[in-house]
């Protein structure tokens, strides 16, 4: 009986230790204010449909002519020029093989969005033609997982922003180096449930489930409004309620769908106004 006691109290304590563990690993950063992001659309990668290519100046004009925020991807090319663009190559949106990385901003000139005459436009250019619409800048993992000279750029180029912005990334790495150098910046997580998406590894499963606030310690998670279920989101939620941002809502069914769980939506196909 002595040993059965023993033996409870030390997978008490080991439950307990993981339990106390797991709520040290998903905790977000301490609440800050982040009111201004609330009960706001952000069009995801600009105002765009199947006239208007994603991440393009025109699709970013259309989104602040019709009131809207703004959701988008920067990438860095070769010659260290901040770009606005998503995949990390160049085929879906150009039809040309190879890695954006790989060719200078001049070399990336030469192609076209989607058969149009928009081209792949600088975060500069970008940054002019929003003109002070609220902004979430989503910084890619595509030159790196830790590539801080590029976190740099992106945060001194942001500096000349005169509108209300934030960052995140899927990247906890890239988070987190904007908590250690500028901590004003609100930033956010970016993840969603690759267990179903991409299959069960390690590192998946502590992106899915958050454990990587241990690296970012976010102000905020951007999570895939499809998989709300997810054990680790429901249990941040719960817990510590930090702003909420669902990425993405195609279509008002959905986007209605994802007001009941979010505060904020990252959205497509609405129509322009």
């Amino acid at each position: 009986m002595k040993y059965v006691l023993i033996v409870a109290i030390v997978i008490v304590v080991v439950i307990a230790a993981l339990m106390t563990a797991l709520f040290v690993m998903i905790k977000p950063n301490k609440k800050r204010d982040t009111s201004y992001f609330k009960d706001k659309l952000y069009a995801h990668r600009g105002l765009h449909d199947d006239e208007i290519p994603e991440n393009s100046l025109w699709a970013f004009r259309e989104a602040a002519k019709a009131g809207y925020g703004v959701e988008l991807d920067v990438q860095m090319t070769k010659d260290g020029q901040l770009v606005v663009f998503h995949d990390g190559t160049l085929n879906r949106m150009c039809g040309v093989d190879g890695k954006l990385s790989k060719f200078t901003y001049e070399e990336l000139q030469q192609f076209r969005l989607k058969d149009t005459e928009e081209k792949i436009p600088l975060f500069s250019d970008v940054l002019e033609a929003l003109d002070g619409v609220d902004l979430i800048c989503e910084l890619k993992s595509d030159n790196g997982m830790r590539n801080y000279a590029f976190c740099e750029k992106v945060y001194d180029m942001l500096m000349t922003y005169k509108g209300q912005f934030c960052i995140e990334s899927f990247s906890p790495y890239i988070v987190g180096w904007f908590k250690r150098k500028h901590s004003e910046i609100i930033r956010g997580q970016l993840s969603e449930n690759f267990d179903k998406s991409m299959g069960l590894n390690p590192i998946h499963f502590c992106m899915s489930h958050l454990l990587v606030n241990a690296i970012s310690r976010p102000d905020f998670v951007a999570y895939n409004h499809l998989y709300t279920n997810t054990f680790g989101f429901r249990l941040v939620k719960k817990i510590y309620r930090p702003l909420l941002v669902a990425w993405t809502a195609k279509g008002i069914e959905e986007q209605e769908k994802a007001w009941k769980e979010f505060d904020a939506v990252i959205f497509e196909k609405n129509k322009r106004k």
